[in-house]
């Protein structure tokens, strides 16, 4: 299944052949509409001269230079500073971590458990960005180790559409907004009622 987070052609077929773009999109997908941040990766591949990411060469990357190349315009990220670093820094620990192969994250893992637990030990990966990225790997790129589904939580439900891991279209892009826009009100609502 090729991805379409991004909804461009160009920026998915990237995010679709490189798995550290994937991972980066996933980063950059905070206070920011999901397509931008998944076309993130592309604008910064481009910017770096590159047809594919390299976790080396983000790791080696003068942090003033990064922030310049985020801001763009056009901005790889409504917070370009912030974002440049947390980048350099998932960057910094795939290149500590697993010798610059972000595959080797979810390759041969033994179960979900691990796989989230690798996933939310990442810089800029809490609880629910790592069980989102967890349902993305599993519903998406065949990552599948014995339960994966548990481990991503209620994103990891077949036949829901909560978040990226849903997206595969433009008509579940909608799906998922309306999920989200629905829950933020009913957040809102129980906030009213009870004073908060």
């Amino acid at each position: 299944m090729a991805i379409c987070l991004a909804q461009d052609v160009d920026a998915d077929a990237l995010l679709d052949r490189d798995p550290l773009a994937l991972l980066v999109g996933m980063l950059l997908d905070q206070q920011f509409p999901m397509e931008r941040a998944f076309a993130g990766p592309a604008l910064l591949a481009q910017r770096l001269g590159v047809t594919e990411l390299d976790a080396r060469e983000l790791a080696d990357c003068d942090p003033d230079a990064l922030v310049q190349i985020f801001r763009g315009p056009p901005a790889v990220h409504r917070y370009p500073g912030s974002m440049a670093g947390r980048v350099q820094a998932l960057a910094t620990a795939i290149v500590e971590q697993y010798d610059a192969d972000v595959t080797l994250i979810w390759r041969d893992v033994p179960d979900g458990r691990e796989l989230f637990r690798r996933i939310a030990a990442l810089p800029g990966f809490g609880t629910q960005k790592a069980q989102i990225f967890t349902a993305l790997l599993g519903k998406q790129r065949g990552v599948t180790p014995p339960g994966w589904r548990e481990a991503a939580g209620g994103y990891g439900e077949e036949g829901v559409h909560r978040s990226v891991a849903d997206v595969v279209d433009a008509a579940s892009l909608v799906q998922v907004r309306d999920y989200k826009q629905a829950k933020k009100a009913a957040a809102k609502e129980a906030a009213t009622k009870t004073g908060g």
